[in-house]
């Protein structure tokens, strides 16, 4: 018989509010990778609370909440803020600053090489390797093609509210919560 690694455990899970309001009330989850879950209920049931607690923004809890080793959670509220002072693109390259931030710094290295740099290149150039990073740029076009996102160039302000949601899902970096 085949052991499986839980990607999420919660266990006894209980939030309760300042006054005394409890929201959640010995919880208990655990799921699989690539589970697929849904979280329903009535308004004021917990269901926001309880993603932000799985997400790691809500620590103040009792009981057990945790994901595995090397997965990532992000969170994505209900109304989700996207700069307004850039295009649909750039909003969603905000969720790979770290990596394209590797590769500008690559890229400047190779065109200003130099002995005192070949150092930090090759590590450079190792780091791009482990992550796939060559291949960034159409990375993010299979993610905002699969998720339907606006053409590059629009205006994130004149978006419909389905439309601000793709874009923020595909900036999403569990690393950077909002």
């Amino acid at each position: 018989m085949a052991t499986y690694q839980f990607a999420y455990h919660m266990s006894g899970l209980t939030k309760t509010y300042a006054g005394g309001k409890k929201v959640l009330d010995n919880v208990h989850l655990s799921f699989y990778p690539n589970a697929k879950i849904g979280v329903l209920g009535v308004n004021g049931a917990g269901k926001s609370t309880l993603l932000r607690i799985m997400a790691g923004l809500d620590k103040d809890y009792s009981g057990e909440a945790w994901a595995a080793e090397g997965v990532r959670v992000g969170y994505l509220p209900q109304e989700p803020k996207l700069d307004a002072d850039k295009n649909v693109r750039d909003n969603v390259m905000e969720g790979v600053a770290k990596q394209k931030a590797i590769l500008d710094r690559y890229n400047e290295l190779a065109m200003n090489y130099s002995e005192e740099t070949a150092d930090e290149m090759t590590r450079l150039q190792d780091e791009i390797e482990a992550q796939g990073l060559w291949d960034l740029d159409s990375k993010v076009d299979q993610a905002m093609d699969a998720l339907r996102c606006p053409p590059d160039d629009w205006d994130v302000t004149k978006l419909s509210g389905g439309e601000r949601r793709r874009v923020a899902l595909c900036r999403l970096d569990p690393d950077r919560h909002p």
